[in-house]
């Protein structure tokens, strides 16, 4: 792709091959532009391109920086404190994008100021790894310090100069914990006149001699006045100059205006207007495109000029200097984008909103600012009041010869702006070795980097100290095997999992010290797989699954809330691990595993984060409380019951019952009203309410296990004794020829309880549903539900109204096995 140019080739095989941070450069018209979109069809990291401002992401085919990171136009000032909102605007959608990032390309780079640079870092630190400039993420800066540089107002460098020495983005915090290179593109493609290329190169590098300067002031023609067919476009400093001679030249042009008013669609926001909302033009006007032609025939690019022939049924024709026929213009699109993961986890491109214009406007002038990037046949310059660095090169180098360069103003030596910092910056990049020898090395070094961090584990290790802490700290609210049993986890990953890993790290240095690349050693790749396969089962058999069972049931939600986050983070760390070495398994594999290491993060949030998943995952935990284990099923059965009536009722569970009265309540036993009284937070009105049933269910327990009571159960009726758990009482009493409804009357539960139990029975195969049901009524959702199998059960009981309840429906969904 790049063998015509070995700079080229470099710069895209440390980027392929890599983690290196590369620093694009070189002078006017040496393809860095094309570089990036041949880079963009070929690479195979997810890659997200943002650039400084909305016209040159929009260019450039991607977003603004600040629109991507959401970050605020206020200057970054490091090590502060961020507002608790800067976190909470970020999306999930976003959050999964930025985790999934391989490379990083940034635009114009040279218009990047430091602080902003460091913001990009602070986003990615918090989302992706906290311990790694930009979390990990590798960047592709493209641009020239020689051209336009950031922009700063006084009382902003003020406030972030104490922790910069400049504003140019080589002084980020973050940059400089990093390791990048500097790849500097020589071979000039917009001119090939050697002297004019030799001028060029004495104004960018700030070098001008009086022999210089003396031949670029023979263009100076100060009452040059160009023929209408010649096509001049002047370049100046300032936008007031620029539109001043647009519309001087437009109004002294005889015939009609004609007005084209932008179309815009969904979010375009009008900073990033890749051109004029509202164009004016004549017959005759001098206009310049704005953008490439995209159509076979090419028959314009963003720069080109010529003159409006003829404006005729919404179409604009132009002729341009050499061609022999006109150009007929119409509107064309610019998109809008947004990063997004698709199903695939694939990074993919999202229009969000459109702008639809003609791809012209007037030019006779534009400011240099605007030109950054284009190429002019002629250009008339004037740059006299150039007061930013690097302006004068830019409108210089826009022309293609030095013939077809008018200066309107003399250029002094104080034109031509030179910064210090830049030098010594150039300076220091010159030195750098980037031979064949180099890129193999820093391939190497980047594996070794990789293939370090698939065997390390203590950031797991530092995740479970911190879970112990925590759950330490609240043990007393927990069950009593809780926390036993997550330091019998910790002490297994120590012993089996850790000490093997760290024994495993101290053999690789020996592979890695071999001339060979560590992707290409054979017997490396042997230890990696078998590594990869013992750890693998080791981290998920006694670490992971374990783990997720842990139970962590209390009331206390504030507490119960942060000790379940403590839980997911800890997972999620193991999940990442255990995908890494799954896959490395077969072998180590750069690119394999890179894109592995992006989707596991985002595989974790789609694993079963949902409120209905957590719901599920914590009825399949099992619950080891603090009573003893004879008393475990009845703890399960008053628990079951609970939530049973919290659900029904509309309240949270501790309103109903508090996990410590349920323990009281196994502990004690109590066989009638005034002992039930007496149990720790079982009070008046709770007696009232659910006194009955919870009598009811203790000597129906007491009587299964052979226990007795404390005091005598007294109550009028006599005590039906049926065995077995809630569920099993329902089944006792329908086995005895009772309906649903008697049974629900009996036990003194609501209807949708007991065909919840029902549900239960059904699906395992207890009973039938044809049994309890209308077999008319089972064949008619059982039809529907299979030829809609996406549906909900609550999408169910919407579609058929008060034909079926919630019960009837979740016993068809049973016997059909679906919970």
């Amino acid at each position: 792709m790049f063998q015509s140019n070995p700079r080229l080739e470099l710069a895209d095989q440390y980027v392929r091959y890599t983690n290196r941070h590369v620093f694009l450069t070189g002078k006017a018209g040496t393809g860095k532009t094309t570089f990036l979109k041949n880079l963009k069809g070929q690479t195979p990291k997810r890659m997200v391109i943002v650039a400084p401002t909305g016209v040159a992401a929009i260019n450039a085919g991607g977003m603004t920086i600040h629109s991507f990171f959401q970050l605020p136009f206020s200057p970054f000032i490091p090590d502060s404190n961020k507002a608790p909102s800067f976190e909470r605007r970020f999306t999930n959608e976003k959050i999964k994008a930025i985790r999934a990032i391989d490379l990083l390309i940034i635009d114009e780079i040279s218009m990047v100021r430091a602080d902003l640079l460091d913001a990009i870092d602070d986003v990615l630190r918090r989302y992706r790894n906290r311990s790694k400039p930009f979390g990990g993420v590798q960047l592709l800066m493209i641009g020239d310090l020689h051209q336009l540089a950031p922009v700063i107002k006084d009382d902003e460098w003020n406030m972030i100069k104490e922790y910069y020495p400049s504003i140019y983005f080589f002084e980020s915090r973050a940059l400089k914990q990093s390791q990048f290179i500097t790849i500097e593109l020589n071979k000039i493609y917009r001119q090939e006149d050697e002297v004019f290329i030799h001028l060029l190169n004495k104004v960018r590098n700030k070098n001008l001699d009086p022999e210089s300067i003396t031949l670029l002031n023979t263009r100076y023609k100060p009452e040059f006045n160009p023929k209408d067919d010649e096509e001049y476009i002047t370049l100046t400093t300032h936008n007031a100059a620029a539109s001043s001679i647009n519309q001087n030249k437009l109004m002294h042009l005889h015939g009609d205006v004609y007005s084209f008013k932008a179309e815009i669609q969904n979010e375009f926001p009008e900073h990033m207007y890749p051109n004029e909302y509202k164009l004016d033009l004549k017959i005759g006007a001098q206009i310049m495109f704005v953008k490439n032609d995209i159509s076979r025939e090419k028959l314009y690019y963003n720069g080109k000029l010529g003159i409006i022939t003829k404006i005729e049924n919404e179409k604009i024709y132009i002729r341009c200097k050499g061609d022999q026929t006109d150009i007929i213009v119409l509107p064309v699109i610019w998109n809008n984008i947004k990063y997004a993961l698709d199903d695939q986890k694939v990074m993919q491109e999202q229009i969000i909103g459109t702008f639809t214009q003609y791809p012209i406007k007037t030019a006779w002038a534009i400011t240099i600012h605007k030109s950054q990037g284009l190429t002019f046949d002629r250009a008339i310059i004037d740059a006299q009041s150039s007061f930013a660095h690097g302006q004068v090169y830019v409108a210089l180098s826009r022309c293609k010869t030095f013939e077809g360069l008018v200066l309107s103003t003399l250029i002094h030596v104080n034109s031509v702006k030179s910064d210090s910092v830049i030098s010594t910056f150039n300076q220091e990049a010159e030195q750098q070795d980037l031979t064949e020898r180099s890129l193999i090395e820093a391939r190497k070094q980047s594996q070794v980097e990789w293939i370090t961090e698939l065997f390390e584990f203590n950031s797991i290790a530092r995740s479970l100290q911190y879970f112990v802490r925590e759950i330490d700290s609240q043990k007393i609210l927990l069950s009593n095997k809780t926390y036993p049993t997550l330091v019998e986890i910790q002490s297994k990953y120590e012993n089996e999992i850790l000490a093997i890993a760290n024994k495993f790290q101290l053999q690789l240095p020996q592979y890695f010290n071999q001339e060979v690349l560590p992707e290409e050693n054979d017997t490396l790749q042997e230890r990696i797989k078998k590594g990869c396969s013992f750890i693998y089962q080791k981290l998920n058999d006694l670490i992971y699954l374990p783990l997720k069972l842990l139970d962590l049931d209390l009331d206390n939600k504030e507490i119960k809330k942060g000790l379940l986050k403590s839980q997911e983070r800890t997972l999620k760390n193991i999940h990442e691990k255990l995908q890494l070495l799954n896959i490395s398994q077969q072998g180590f594999d750069s690119t394999r595993y890179l894109q592995t290491k992006a989707n596991a993060s985002i595989d974790f949030e789609l694993e079963g984060t949902s409120k209905k998943d957590k719901q599920k995952s914590k009825t399949k935990s099992y619950v080891q409380e603090d009573i003893s284990i004879t008393d475990q099923d009845l703890y399960n059965i008053i628990k079951t019951w609970r939530d049973q009536v919290a659900e029904e009722k509309g309240v949270l569970s501790y309103m109903v019952l508090p996990i410590k009265t349920i323990k009281y309540l196994c502990a004690e036993l109590p066989g009638n009203r005034t002992a039930l009284s007496k149990v720790n937070g079982f009070g008046k009105k709770k007696l009232e309410e659910f006194g009955t049933q919870i009598l009811d269910i203790i000597s129906r327990y007491c009587n299964q296990k052979g226990l007795k009571s404390k005091d005598e159960y007294t109550r009028k009726e006599p005590v039906r004794i049926i065995k077995g758990s809630t569920q099993q009482i329902t089944y006792d009493l329908f086995k005895e020829g009772k309906s649903i409804e008697a049974i629900a009357k009996e036990r003194d539960l609501a209807l949708t309880t007991i065909q919840n139990h029902f549900s239960d029975h059904i699906l395992r195969g207890n009973i039938k549903v044809e049994e309890v049901m209308d077999p008319i009524k089972i064949k008619t959702l059982i039809e529907y539900s299979i030829a809609h199998p996406s549906l909900t059960q609550k999408e169910l009981k919407e579609t058929f109204g008060d034909k079926y309840s919630y019960g009837e429906i979740k016993m068809i969904k049973s016997s059909m096995g679906l919970e």
